[in-house]
């Protein structure tokens, strides 16, 4: 019995203490890190470049980054930060998320039966995927579950994103094991349709529409808003115009504009 009230003492007189330091050594709050806080979305996708949104309210509380770093905000969030900090609110560009990838049932092939648990990160380990293209689209869905906005579905083997619903918060494009997702302001609308850096005759075994890195599209592009790097096409979307004349070149519909319906 002894033993068991001086067990209860000490932790009666431990919780004591613990509850004391907590209240002498708490750490102040900061009504203006919690306001921004609050005005962020608090999806935590990270396109601000920070780990989460109250990575980036305490950067901008301390002005060591700038407002409008948030797609998923919109310019509803550009605001409230701007009041919130006293400052003039500027304008935010719009970005959404952009499938490099053409790879459905009308362009490429499957080269094997995929048997196992229906996700793209299951999927890519087994001898990259089932596809003949090993940079291709997996088609599972995972950039669809994990889409915060409902933007994405998958039809006919391939992410499809809503542009109208897409916030452009990147999550869809961490989570593809392919890489093949990319986020992009929403003006731009033509885009190569591909990721595969084989040589060109090879990719034409794989996929119809993938790019051969042939050059034609940097050859027409009077910007010099195209390079050609691995047998791929790249567009350098600061010098990009948008004249299209890169699409009506390419040979083989790699590049495209707009969007192509799915087939």
């Amino acid at each position: 019995m002894i033993g068991l009230i001086i067990v209860a003492s000490i932790a009666l007189l431990a919780g004591l203490l613990l509850s004391v330091s907590s209240i002498v050594f708490a750490t102040p709050k900061d009504e203006k890190v919690e306001a921004l806080a609050e005005a962020l979305p608090g999806i935590n996708c990270g396109a601000c470049g920070y780990s989460g949104c109250e990575a980036y309210a305490v950067a901008l509380a301390k002005k060591e980054t700038q407002n409008g770093l948030c797609p998923p905000g919109g310019a509803e969030v550009v605001a409230d930060i701007a009041e919130i900090l006293g400052e003039a609110a500027g304008a935010i560009e719009k970005k959404i998320a952009v499938l490099k990838c053409q790879g459905h049932t009308g362009n490429t092939s499957a080269k094997m039966e995929y048997q196992g648990y229906d996700t793209c990160q299951a999927a890519s380990l087994i001898y990259g995927g089932d596809g003949t293209c090993q940079y291709s689209c997996l088609g599972k869905g995972d950039c669809q579950v994990a889409c915060p906005e409902d933007a994405i579905e998958i039809v006919d083997g391939l992410a499809v994103v809503n542009a109208s619903l897409c916030t452009g918060c990147s999550i869809c494009a961490k989570t593809c094991p392919k890489n093949v997702i990319d986020i992009l302001p929403e003006k731009f609308i033509q885009h190569v349709g591909c990721k595969n850096t084989d040589k060109g005759a090879q990719t034409r075994k794989v996929c119809k529409t993938g790019c051969i890195g042939c050059m034609r599209c940097k050859k027409v592009c009077e910007f010099d808003a195209i390079t050609v790097e691995n047998f791929l096409a790249t567009i350098d979307y600061d010098k990009c115009t948008n004249c299209g004349s890169c699409v009506e070149a390419c040979p083989v519909d790699a590049i495209y504009f707009p969007l192509p319906e799915i087939v």
